[in-house]
């Protein structure tokens, strides 16, 4: 057994499950573990995951120190901070991967480095269940479509016995490596509207675990027909677990794969799963896709720059209720859900026809669970321009579906509080209630609550014509 190693922690905030602190644990006497906090990637960009990156970090350091291993935060660039490490007698280096070509990238370089300076290192696969390079085509070339993709990964490795967990070991020394270090707290957006946040979430690995768990025995089960309302808690609410590898996918899996009875929901669920993999396997194969369009011809679709509709999209204004409860659910809880995203996108993309990206950019910066790979893919799907996606003039009806998926409203008037007392035939139509009934109840369409800032069909007309001007 060699003397010291390091580990660095990216996006496997955990202890349970993770390779590289398992490896460096069982075969050095000495491990540090280092977390790099580059705010170029967060600063105005990704907002609501400093919250929860200080939550985590915090929790995962009291963590580590009950097995002897101090996790130090340094602030600045990675490659350069990564360069300030020197060889020494023994030293070992130990990461799992990350699935983002900036973190491939970044990987790449810090590898040419340490072989320049004859420093031992190990890298280990990342919080995915296969990797993106041994799913293609008989041809070899990588699936643009979700299901041949999945049914391709399932019979290349979902079929097996899951892997055994993996044990780190308790230690009998500590050592602080890096002379300057950061606070978590430092780590925290200067404006404090994360706050409500706590009310919501519990960012470690013991909540990841047990969330897990609750969800796979009560309620996987019925996910298949549940998780398309939102009034109901049938989802899983695991994403931003996922996201920050408190609990490892290979963890999840196991937990899936231990049910006697895997009906509709064990399959919807894991078809979830699928869908993560096959984002990273895009956005791997077609890195393009990060910075635009992966159909081409959508580079010449007309878009409207209107200030004033997206900001009534993003405070949740627009006089649609479904429309607006999802945004607002979005601002105070960091958290959608998946039903109403798609159901905020299109209204975003094909009623306002504004860009995606101003869409994918908003949910970057607000959502917990912020994943680049799975923003970037579902958006794009919404708007017609990714791989295996919607069609353009599949066009959400809002109306139809604040009726169809929250029909009593009580999702609705949670987050559009103002609507309590509407009747329920006008809830998702609210401007179709008489005036005079209006006043009967004191809410007044256009004074509190607004107006619906464009008219469904002549929104939905416009995006179709907009849609034919593509083929011409």
């Amino acid at each position: 057994m060699t003397k010291k190693s390091l580990v660095w922690i990216r996006e496997d905030l955990r202890i349970k499950d993770n390779p590289a602190l398992s490896y460096a644990t069982n075969n050095h006497e000495i491990v540090s573990a280092f977390y790099i906090y580059n705010s170029d990637l967060f600063d105005g960009k990704r907002e609501a995951q400093k919250w929860w990156l200080y939550k985590s970090l915090e929790s995962l350091k009291n963590q580590l120190l009950d097995y002897k291993i101090n996790l130090e935060i340094i602030s600045g660039n990675e490659i350069n901070q990564l360069k300030k490490i020197k060889k020494e007698q023994d030293l070992s280096i130990y990461w799992n991967k990350v699935y983002e070509p900036d973190q491939a990238k970044l990987e790449k370089e810090f590898i040419d480095y340490l072989e320049k300076e004859k420093i031992n290192y190990k890298f280990f696969k990342g919080n995915i269940l296969i990797e993106f390079q041994e799913v293609k085509k008989d041809d070899g070339t990588p699936f643009k479509v979700f299901t041949p993709f999945w049914k391709n990964a399932e019979q290349r490795y979902l079929n097996k016995t899951p892997t055994k967990p993996l044990n780190v070991k308790k230690l009998k020394k500590i050592e602080k490596v890096f002379k300057k270090t950061i606070s978590t707290k430092d780590i925290l957006p200067i404006k404090n509207w994360y706050k409500k946040f706590e009310n919501y979430w519990i960012p470690s690995e013991s909540e990841a675990l047990k969330s897990s768990k609750e969800f796979i025995k009560n309620k996987i089960s019925q996910y298949g027909d549940t998780r398309d309302f939102p009034n109901i808690e049938g989802t899983s609410k695991i994403s931003p677990y996922l996201k920050h590898g408190q609990i490892g996918v290979e963890t999840l899996w196991r937990f899936c794969d231990e049910i006697k009875s895997k009906g509709k929901g064990y399959r919807k669920y894991v078809n979830e799963l699928g869908w993560r993999e096959f984002s990273h396997s895009l956005i791997n194969n077609f890195p393009e896709m990060l910075v635009g369009n992966l159909r081409k011809e959508f580079d010449n679709f007309p878009w409207i720059v209107n200030k004033k509709y997206l900001y009534a999209w993003k405070k949740g204004l627009t006089g649609y209720p479904i429309v607006d409860a999802g945004m607002r659910e979005l601002y105070e809880t960091g958290w959608m859900h998946n039903r109403v995203r798609m159901i905020v996108a299109s209204f975003l993309v094909k009623h306002l026809r504004i860009n995606w990206k101003d869409g994918e950019k908003h949910f970057r910066n607000c959502l917990v669970d912020f994943n680049e790979a799975n923003n970037v893919a579902q958006w794009q799907w919404v708007a017609g321009s990714g791989a295996d996606a919607a069609p353009y003039f599949r066009i959400f009806n809002p109306i139809l579906q604040g009726e169809k998926f929250d029909k009593n409203g009580e999702y609705t008037t949670k987050w559009v509080p103002e609507l309590t007392n509407y009747p329920k035939e006008y809830l998702h139509k609210p401007w179709e209630l008489e005036e005079e009934e209006q006043n009967k109840i004191k809410i007044i369409i256009g004074k509190d609550y607004p107006k619906p800032i464009v008219n469904h069909e002549s929104a939905r007309n416009s995006a179709l014509e907009a849609f034919k001007s593509l083929k011409k």
